[in-house]
């Protein structure tokens, strides 16, 4: 007993019809738990399942001795953000293991590495495999890099380590969040991520619900934590403007060197100064909210990665 970790730790597991994932996946989370920490709890969100995971999950954890195993049933299909955050508001530990999913392609060993890791000065640590991304994750993560301003690249992770440092700055900055990890990122603490190579492993299956989900999740966190939107709608507008100066020219010449209909003239030169105006009211609204989108989600004016003193 004397040699295991005294940090009380925490896992959340985000569970969605993991029937025949979650004894593998449980089972090698609580031998890790109850191997190296004195004190552990796994907190298993259930998001709707019609399956039987709970009852898989109730018979794991018959079987624990030091680590607690607790259920929170969502009252209907949430998505992985909510459901996270739902988790996470009654998770106790000094350092939480954050799961997004059941799918266990890493080695076990890999829990403990990035839980060390953090004890070297690492605030938020994950873990992600070590193979190429595919072409959607891989397109979303490139935009979303391009247009925040956050310096650590964002990738595709399987699981992560938080310290309660992080989960306190975040609740202090904003309550709901729409997409952890670039928040979890924003939070100006130290990040790390390490790689690992993957293990053969059923392919993982994602139902109707979740991809859509995934897909919302998206182009969500673009339209928030990024400056998609005003780049389009400053680009837009320049092309407008471009394309509504060659329209006056073009029907200045007409005017004075051409025939045109009574009436041309006029309302060409209307509708080219209208669409200008418009678009460049559309820039003005899309930057307006996207002011309010950082005031609401990034109440913090600075964020401090750490203080050191070297003087007594």
């Amino acid at each position: 007993m004397s040699n295991k970790e005294k940090n009380f730790v925490s896992a959340i597991v985000y569970v969605h019809n993991a029937e025949a994932r979650l004894p593998d996946f449980l089972g090698m989370i609580v031998r890790v738990f109850e191997t190296n920490f004195e004190h552990s709890e796994i907190i298993c969100v259930n998001d709707g399942s019609t399956d039987g995971s709970i009852s898989v999950i109730r018979k794991i954890s018959e079987g624990t001795t030091t680590t607690c195993i607790s259920v929170v049933n969502m009252s209907n299909f949430h998505g992985l953000e909510l459901a996270m955050d739902a988790g996470m508001d009654i998770a106790i530990g000094d350092f939480v293991f954050e799961f997004d999913n059941t799918y266990a392609d890493f080695d076990e060993s890999m829990i403990m590495k990035i839980y060390e890791h953090s004890l070297t000065g690492y605030d938020i640590v994950s873990a992600s495999p070590n193979r190429k991304e595919k072409f959607t994750s891989r397109l979303f993560y490139h935009v979303f890099d391009r247009f925040s301003d956050v310096s650590y690249k964002l990738t595709t992770e399987s699981f992560r380590i938080l310290s309660r440092r992080v989960i306190n700055r975040i609740n202090s900055m904003n309550k709901t969040i729409p997409y952890r990890k670039a928040a979890y990122v924003g939070s100006g603490l130290k990040t790390d991520n390490l790689k690992y190579d993957v293990k053969p492993v059923t392919k993982l299956r994602v139902d109707k619900k979740e991809r859509g989900f995934r897909a919302g999740l998206a182009i969500d966190s673009l339209i928030l934590f990024t400056e998609v939107g005003f780049r389009f709608s400053l680009v837009m507008t320049t092309l407008m403007i471009i394309l509504s100066l060659f329209m006056v020219i073009y029907t200045m010449v007409v005017f004075f060197v051409g025939n045109p209909i009574e009436g041309w003239t006029t309302t060409l030169l209307f509708l080219s100064v209208a669409f200008l105006g418009l678009f460049g009211i559309l820039t003005i609204i899309v930057k307006y909210l996207q002011i309010i989108v950082d005031m609401v989600f990034k109440r913090k004016h600075y964020n401090v990665e750490s203080i050191e003193k070297y003087s007594k």
